[in-house]
């Protein structure tokens, strides 16, 4: 298959809803929801109420341009010629053949779109700093694949993760709750980030090989196996360290997510152990929920407390 052609459809596909459930990738969309649930628990406890409306507005937006995101990643490394038949991860809609490139882009700019729609009403809340996050977050979202200098060729992708789907989703949420940060905010919201840019970090430490062949250079091209395996240990095990420190203001709660130390040492064990091939996929999809484990504990802690 060459760059940028329409692959042969094949002739026994999936039903359409499984086709598009597949290209939006709903087994990490609690990398995005996580944050919401987290920043809004945080203001909560601080506040002691719940702007709902503010909430739900703020998780809508962080599951579309996380969606956007995916759905045009998806028709993106196709085109780029990213997705050879080499490549170990689940199969992905528009190299398959099940999607068109067109389709899948159009669809990922109607999720950007939906987002910038509960945006306006988010900077109605939230004032000028809601505004810069929002576009900034769209045009990062379509950035990561897209344009001359996309992200996750580039050796970003971690640091782009962290930022967007940690630092700005936590800090953002309680924001709209509060109108103001904390320190503890910004620790909780790294922590949070960390978990979800380890995602990535086993998705592309999967990816390795295929991708040095077709020039996308990720950070674990550039780190090598032994290196993205430092780099997921620093990650998991940094997310516990700014928990650890942001116990002096969160109290108690602040130790709940402790409870899943064990399961992030056996992951470690896991990434160190396993050869590169599918199972890595099931690595993946523990290192979400690892995260949305870590969230849910934190947030009843913040409840309970």
């Amino acid at each position: 298959m060459t760059q940028g052609t329409a692959p042969a459809r094949p002739a026994v596909q999936p039903p359409a809803w499984r086709k598009w459930l597949m290209a939006v990738r709903p087994r990490t969309l609690s990398i995005s929801v996580v944050p919401v649930l987290v920043g809004t628990v945080m203001a909560w406890g601080e506040t002691g109420r719940i702007h709902w409306l503010v909430a739900l507005a703020a998780l809508w937006a962080a599951l579309c341009i996380q969606a956007g995101t995916n759905l045009h990643n998806d028709a993106a490394d196709f085109d780029k010629g990213a997705d050879t038949p080499e490549r170990l991860g689940p199969k992905r809609a528009t190299a398959a053949g099940w999607l068109r490139s067109s389709e899948v882009r159009r669809a990922a700019a109607a999720c950007f779109g939906a987002a910038i729609l509960a945006g306006v009403y988010l900077v109605s809340v939230g004032g000028w700093p809601i505004l810069a996050l929002g576009l900034t977050s769209v045009l990062m979202g379509y950035a990561y694949t897209g344009g001359p200098l996309p992200i996750a060729y580039s050796g970003l992708g971690e640091l782009f993760v962290w930022l967007f789907f940690g630092l700005g989703a936590v800090l953002g949420s309680h924001y709209l709750q509060t109108g103001q940060s904390t320190w503890a905010a910004f620790l909780v919201a790294s922590a949070v980030g960390m978990l979800a840019a380890a995602v990535l970090v086993v998705n592309n430490y999967r990816d390795m090989d295929n991708d040095r062949k077709v020039g996308k250079h990720t950070l674990a091209v550039r780190l090598g196996r032994r290196g993205s395996q430092i780099e997921y240990a620093g990650l998991l095990l940094g997310a516990f360290v700014c928990l650890a420190l942001a116990s002096a203001q969160l109290g108690p709660a602040a130790w709940l997510p402790w409870l899943i130390i064990p399961w992030a040492v056996a992951l470690l064990r896991r990434i160190r152990r396993e050869p590169p091939g599918p199972v890595l996929n099931v690595l993946l999809a523990q290192t979400a929920q690892l995260q949305l484990a870590f969230g849910v504990l934190l947030s009843v802690g913040l409840l309970l407390g």
